[in-house]
């Protein structure tokens, strides 16, 4: 049964002076990078923890991210990577629902009011403890079976949910990141997506297991993105299309020499054709290819390669086939396979489909009926096999890469004294693919700009409306009472062949 421990006991034994990680000026050999995470696991264990114990990192992308990614999970604990855009009250929360024991974190906290024992601060007190520690065996021998790692996703219930994936999940995408990379050793893939996304971390277990070498770029930043790919000779990296448009405009005026990028992957949300077409035409040596996937398949689900062929065709924008090892299907509201042209609701099966919710039976098994994980995305699949996202059952906006889900905005919305209906909806955004919009009736006289204000207080940047419309009639409601989303936001996709941006 394989775990965490096997890619890195691989890579330490068949490459171990070869360059595993660059961070910065900072380059880990494979051993050094085995003996690091061996004196981490002394560290961890330092601290009395019981296999199945949760130990959360909130930092940006470094070296001791993959550290940590890595061994936590060999230790047999569960791994809760945070985002770095949260609020102190979305941490707090997430840290008390998964009952965390340690925090290692690149930032200070405070009033996180949880059950935390310990916190180690990147990268001073990190470093201090590897320098004082010896490297020791890892506390326990997890299978494919033991849960890895609790990756926190927005709520539809107006709460954040813990993604169980287990070291089978992690380790069945890893291989199927071997297969749509076409990872060799000679690959040196730049990480520049923020790991604590799935996306993000999607191919270190892979890299590690074939001895590619891996580039952390700590915060995404153009010009160093493009530097370090001229630099270090990147073949590889995964974007999402934020990131790509931000590239394309510092090529477009400032070129580097990009011919060794032989992979520009992106996904995390569909990016518009016109962000494509500049892509290819700035780094016309690369396959471009359009991953699809949610947290909960580990992420990978489908894959359109060499997605520059078809900027033009019928194929554009599609999701592309299903990833090696994963089966996809268009399912009807009794989860009966609909066939070629007809719309349903997108289902993943696989070996990296998740255990389930974190504490939420109901929710898991409503999500996992009849062998399937049920996405939420309404699709289509075409006579070729290539499917195709419509639409989208749960009311989630995905906004330069982020998943929010409206009614977590929504439930922040009403906690204003002077807010009595409100509606949140994405609309289409030619830089974000979507963005975050919402209708507000008030109950007296406010202002959009004291609302967002209010809204800053509880939520993270990226979640807040980028427009707040303001109305004196009764938001539209069906004969139950529902208010009618689509009704409100069918004007703003007038003219779009589908709901999702792109």
């Amino acid at each position: 049964m394989h775990s965490f421990q096997d890619p890195l006991r691989r890579g330490a034994r068949v490459a171990p002076n070869k360059v595993a990680v660059i961070c910065g000026e900072d380059r880990l050999t494979f051993r050094e990078l085995e003996t690091r995470i061996h004196k981490l696991s002394a560290v961890l264990q330092g601290f009395d923890l019981s296999p199945g114990d949760r130990v959360a990192i909130i930092a940006n992308n470094c070296h001791r991210y993959i550290e940590v990614y890595l061994a936590v999970p060999s230790n047999g604990l569960v791994l809760v990577p945070l985002s770095t855009r949260s609020t102190i009250a979305e941490i707090a929360f997430a840290l008390s629902d998964a009952d965390v024991r340690v925090v290692i974190t690149d930032r200070k906290l405070d009033s996180i009011g949880t059950s935390v024992a310990h916190v180690i601060t990147i990268p001073d007190e990190y470093e201090e403890a590897l320098g004082q520690a010896s490297p020791i065996d890892y506390l326990d021998q997890p299978n494919e079976e033991t849960l890895a790692g609790l990756f926190y996703t927005g709520g539809t219930t107006g709460r954040s949910k813990g993604v169980m994936l287990t070291h089978g999940n992690l380790l069945a995408n890893a291989w199927t990141a071997i297969a749509w990379a076409h990872l060799s050793e000679e690959d040196r893939w730049l990480v520049m997506a923020p790991m604590f996304h799935a996306a993000g971390t999607c191919l270190v277990i892979a890299s590690i297991w074939l001895t590619a070498t891996q580039i952390v770029l700590g915060t995404f930043a153009p010009k160093e993105a493009l530097d370090i790919i001229e630099r270090e000779r990147a073949t590889g990296t995964l974007a999402v299309p934020t990131m790509m448009l931000a590239i394309n405009d510092v090529m477009a005026t400032s070129p580097r020499d990009v011919s060794s990028l032989r992979l520009l992957s992106h996904g995390a949300s569909p990016a518009p054709i016109e962000i494509l077409k500049q892509s290819h035409h700035h780094f016309p040596t690369a396959e471009m290819l359009h991953l699809y996937g949610t947290t909960e398949s580990s992420p990978i689900a489908s894959i359109f390669a060499h997605e520059e062929r078809h900027l033009a065709d019928a194929k554009a924008g599609s999701i592309g086939v299903p990833a090696v090892g994963v089966d996809l299907a268009v399912l009807d509201p009794d989860d009966n396979e609909l066939g070629a042209g007809e719309v349903g609701e997108i289902a993943i099966r696989g070996n990296n489909v998740m255990k389930g919710y974190w504490n939420l039976p109901e929710e898991s098994e409503r999500a996992l009926r009849s062998g399937w994980y049920h996405t939420g995305d309404l699709g289509m699949v075409d006579n070729d096999g290539y499917f195709f996202l419509i639409d989208r059952l749960k009311d989630m906006v995905i906004t330069g890469g982020e998943n929010v889900y409206t009614i977590e905005v929504e439930d922040a919305l009403y906690r204003h004294p002077k807010v009595q209906e409100a509606a949140v909806f994405g609309v289409p955004d030619p830089k974000w693919g979507e963005a975050v919009h919402a209708v507000v009736v008030p109950r007296e006289d406010v202002t959009p700009g004291e609302i967002i204000a209010f809204l800053r207080t509880q939520l993270a940047g990226y979640k807040l409306p980028k427009q707040i419309d303001l109305r004196q009639s009764p938001l539209p409601k069906s004969g139950a009472g529902k208010i009618l989303k689509r009704d409100l936001r069918e004007p703003f996709w007038s003219g779009h062949t589908t709901r999702i941006g792109n």
